[in-house]
């Protein structure tokens, strides 16, 4: 069932299904709620299972009035849960929404119960021709606005239709405000607010989690290499690493069994 909330004046559109202890699911680049699309039947199961499209992408709001900094985006993580009469939740992301999540988990380690994280660029960032190109994203944003923005990202995922993460029409879907000027200004608006560069205070960090933590990673991720997952999972306390072998970055739409399984286990552990 699809809903809304208001979280800082913006429109917040969030799927939710299942009843129970709530797990959040915190999609990345540049999908929305569908991404988890495979895993919530069978997370709901068990679980109240809380899939939003985080602000920007899919069915919520786009506004430059949000701004996308990395400390303004991991602070609205809390106020998203306050809005949604969530004191603590089990917290699992991908991508993106890992990179925000680390640094949710870290700041307020009362609010989650149980953590996992999933091809995420994490405490460090990304091989070198992807930094490349976010950081060009990011040092150019105005480029962004262009008219063919859309295009372009969608032929750079098309690896990702041949492998049979999404297909077309879910790419489309994906990517489809690019295709209007408001959301390509939206679009630059983000990348303005982004870097690059590596964190030292998450990686400073990682000891002090505390919480059983999932590391969950496809190992042919051209983006994010396997070694930050193994640094993850060696250097969170209680970390477990599940290798998903020849998969690579959108993991969960790729291999959905392996990836729910994954799951399935990491929300028994106490």
């Amino acid at each position: 069932m699809m809903k809304d909330v208001l979280v800082d004046g913006a429109r917040l559109r969030y799927a939710e299904a299942g009843q129970g202890d709530p797990l959040v699911l915190l999609h990345g680049w540049p999908e929305s709620h569908a991404a988890w699309r495979h895993q919530i039947g069978a997370l709901s199961l068990s679980r109240r299972v809380i899939a939003p499209d985080w602000f920007g992408w899919g069915e919520s709001e786009r506004t430059p009035r949000l701004s996308c900094d990395y400390d303004s985006e991991v602070a609205r993580i809390g106020r998203m849960l306050d809005a949604l009469g969530l004191d603590r939740v089990d917290l699992a992301c991908h991508d993106y929404g890992g990179f925000l999540g680390l640094g949710f988990v870290q700041r307020h380690p009362a609010r989650v119960r149980r953590f996992a994280i999933l091809n995420s660029r994490a405490h460090s960032t990304f091989s070198a021709p992807y930094y490349q190109l976010f950081g060009l994203h990011s040092v150019l944003p105005r480029l962004l606005t262009l008219p063919g923005t859309g295009w372009l990202n969608r032929r750079g995922l098309t690896r990702y239709v041949r492998n049979g993460s999404f297909d077309e029409h879910r790419l489309r879907t994906y990517l489809g405000f690019l295709d209007t000027a408001a959301g390509r200004r939206w679009y630059a608006h983000f990348w303005s607010g982004y870097q690059v560069r590596v964190r030292p205070e998450l990686a400073a960090g990682l000891a002090g989690i505390e919480c059983p933590t999932a590391v969950i990673w496809g190992d042919r991720d051209p983006a994010i290499p396997i070694r930050t997952a193994e640094e993850l999972a060696a250097r969170i306390p209680h970390a477990t690493l599940v290798r998903i072998h020849g998969a690579d970055h959108f993991v969960m739409e790729e291999r959905p069994e392996e990836v729910t399984e994954a799951l399935a286990a990491w929300l028994l552990r106490e």
